[in-house]
């Protein structure tokens, strides 16, 4: 890796691990589970408002329109102003905005609040990534960025059985379930916007439980590789061709991603299952994607390789997607589209190192911003994609086909460009 840290060094940065990733997790729990709700209110909302398919996928991706264009600008604010105000006014906003959901009355006011909340929502995950660059070294990052990721399937694990519990609410105060379900998930990001003022300090100087020896080497070791890295500047690193690269394959990633996630509520629930027990089955698909997703990232970190531990799990998900087209049962679709999901979540951890093995400081605020604005148009066209799809065929299967052939041209891509993504001098193949 990019440097040897001595054993010293170790349990410095693993103390700014234990105070740090477990909260960080916490927020990108609340975070997702409010981005991705949406798919199980759908189980009842879509009737009760009478939203057709392609007027839910649309929907639910328009968040990422608003998401992708306020992503860069987002960044750069939290790297200008500090992680620990600027998460807590992110927080506090799309709390609320979130839980505003439960006023969506037709497609119009479905549009626009689902749009406003995305630019609510669009600096928290590029932030978090910016903000580990100013914690830890390029050889801790990839278990701790597979950690932080960990609550995308966590969210999904803890978040269906949660959301389809509360659509039992239904008729309580005169709401329906999922207005009850938009308000109870949305509203803990406000209150746990107050705690960030609290657990989240800006840089290690600010850390009130490292000493000042301790505040030192952790400055002196990140400095170090801020000298290592090629680029510094804004302009220079949105032209660079792997930043657009990396883009383009988390482009596939993503609408693939979010196209299974967004739709698999009401892929299970049309297997026959009721609304109660469609989330505890959607949350057991996701288990073993979880589990996998924080090996992988550790793996990885040991291994010293990012590459090959970004493309196997996306040929994997490839595998997996065409076998979900092809399921000739409701067991087997599961079990494929439970592979596609470990695929698609396992080379979040390798993936999200490499941009800062080239880029620091403003390059990688913007950097790291633009390779997530450009996987927004990926997280807008998969939802929509399905619903245009089942409109007119009927099922998934056609859809699920489109994914299997998108995520095989990010693989091939992200091959191809693999070695100049890479920098060689930090040791990576």
């Amino acid at each position: 890796m990019a440097q040897h840290l001595d054993p010293a060094d170790d349990l410095i940065f693993a103390r700014c691990a234990r105070r740090l990733i477990p909260f960080i997790i916490l927020l990108y729990l609340v975070n997702y589970i409010d981005r991705v709700n949406v798919g199980f209110a759908a189980l009842t909302m879509n009737q009760d408002l009478g939203l057709s398919p392609s007027v839910f996928g649309f929907g639910a991706g328009i968040f990422f329109i608003s998401y992708l264009i306020f992503q860069v600008p987002a960044n750069l604010i939290l790297d200008r102003i500090g992680a620990r105000r600027w998460v807590f006014v992110m927080l506090s906003v799309w709390g609320l905005i979130s839980a505003s959901n439960a006023f969506i009355s037709g497609p119009r006011s479905y549009y626009t609040l689902r749009f406003i909340l995305g630019i609510a929502e669009a600096g928290f995950f590029p932030g978090i990534l910016l903000y580990m660059t100013y914690w830890f070294p390029d050889s801790w990052r990839g278990r701790f960025v597979g950690l932080f990721m960990a609550a995308i399937p966590m969210a999904n694990v803890v978040g269906a059985p949660l959301s389809t519990t509360i659509l039992g609410m239904d008729g309580i105060w005169g709401l329906h379930g999922w207005q009850w379900m938009f308000i109870l998930e949305g509203l803990p990001a406000t209150l746990f916007a107050f705690l960030t003022l609290k657990f989240l300090p800006d840089r290690p100087s600010r850390a009130t439980w490292l000493t000042a020896d301790e505040k030192q080497r952790v400055e002196r070791i990140l400095r170090a590789e801020v000298h290592q890295a090629e680029k510094s500047e804004l302009w220079p690193a949105l032209r660079d061709p792997r930043v657009i690269v990396l883009g383009i394959v988390m482009l596939g990633n993503q609408c693939t991603l979010y196209g299974v996630q967004l739709w698999l509520p009401q892929i299970v629930h049309g297997m026959g299952y009721s609304t109660f027990a469609t989330g505890f089955v959607v949350s057991l698909c996701f288990i073993l994607a979880m589990i996998s997703m924080i090996l992988w990232g550790r793996r990885s970190d040991i291994k010293g390789e990012r590459i090959w531990h970004v493309a196997v799990p996306l040929m994997l998900a490839a595998i997996g997607l065409a076998l979900t087209a092809a399921a000739p049962s409701p067991l087997l679709m599961l079990m494929a589209i439970t592979l596609s999901l470990i695929g698609t979540l396992a080379y979040n951890g390798p993936f999200f190192s490499l941009p800062a093995t080239f880029l620091t400081g403003t390059a990688a605020a913007a950097g790291i911003g633009l390779i997530n604005s450009i996987s927004s148009l990926g997280r807008f066209i998969g939802p929509w994609m399905v619903g245009v799809m089942k409109e007119q065929s009927g099922g998934y299967s056609s859809a699920m086909a489109a994914f299997s052939t998108i995520m095989l041209g990010s693989v091939l891509l992200f091959i191809v460009m693999g070695r100049r993504m890479a920098v060689r001098k930090l040791g990576y193949s």
